[in-house]
């Protein structure tokens, strides 16, 4: 739970001194054995710790993503395989993936979302990345308006969903092969663009280096670029875009 939560359910009585007490009293990290869980992360950062699931033991896997839901009500995996899926649904029947972005969660039945982020990709083959970077900005409480298969080779596709596009406080662009649509949406809005590039492409786009290439060298301002693949990192930033913007 968030600091301003404990002193609400304080305040309100909803908890007693003792537990609010014991919560703050807690180390900044709950030591594991093979993994320091940061208890602390969203008190300072605003956001809770995130499980990367992919290569780890599937005890260990259990164990944290069993600490964490305790600790936050909610928990939030990446690169979850089905096999980890499959493990943890037996024990928390309220998990869902996603085989699509391999996403596994329990998210809180209650969330709101609030401000707009516009995560768009250049063909379908670009969704898995995308729906890692949507899902992750939604778990953290942002809405998102997905405009899927606006790429460069059919431009009129991306004009038609223009005005949704320049609405949001923040543009995730998602892109293989050469990367352009980043710097096409540079060009279109007003708003921070994120360019996600992807691996897909054929032999010469080198697993997403021709992409990323595209994308750090645009002439487009207001363009940042992650790392190839990196949805959640896309999400994640647009997140923290868009709290700002709702806050303003």
């Amino acid at each position: 739970m968030e600091t301003r939560e404990i002193l609400t359910k304080l305040k309100n009585n909803e908890i007693t001194v003792e537990e609010a007490e014991r919560f703050f009293r807690k180390e900044p990290f709950e030591e594991m054995g093979y993994a320091k869980l940061d208890s602390h992360r969203e008190v300072r950062s605003g956001f809770p710790e995130v499980i990367f699931c992919s290569g780890k033991a599937d005890e260990h896997l259990l164990h944290i993503f069993e600490r964490l839901y305790k600790d936050n009500g909610e928990a939030l995996g990446t690169r979850a395989s089905q096999h980890q899926y499959e493990l943890l649904k037996e024990h928390f029947p309220k998990v869902q993936y996603d085989p699509i972005s391999h996403i596994m969660k329990i998210e809180k039945e209650d969330k709101e979302l609030e401000g707009m982020i516009a995560v768009c990709t250049a063909g379908t083959a670009d969704i898995p990345v995308a729906e890692e970077a949507a899902q992750t900005a939604e778990y953290f409480g942002s809405r998102v308006e997905r405009v899927f298969d606006v790429g460069v080779s059919g431009i009129h596709r991306l004009l038609y969903s223009l005005d949704a596009i320049q609405k949001a406080n923040c543009i995730v662009a998602v892109a293989g092969m050469e990367g352009a649509l980043a710097s096409v949406l540079g060009g279109l809005v007003d708003k921070p663009v994120i360019a996600v590039p992807t691996s897909v492409g054929y032999g010469a786009s080198f697993h997403g280096l021709s992409a990323l290439l595209t994308m750090i060298n645009s002439c487009a301002n207001g363009i940042a670029t992650v790392n190839i693949d990196n949805g959640y990192g896309a999400g994640y930033i647009a997140t923290q875009i868009n709290r700002m913007g709702v806050r303003k």
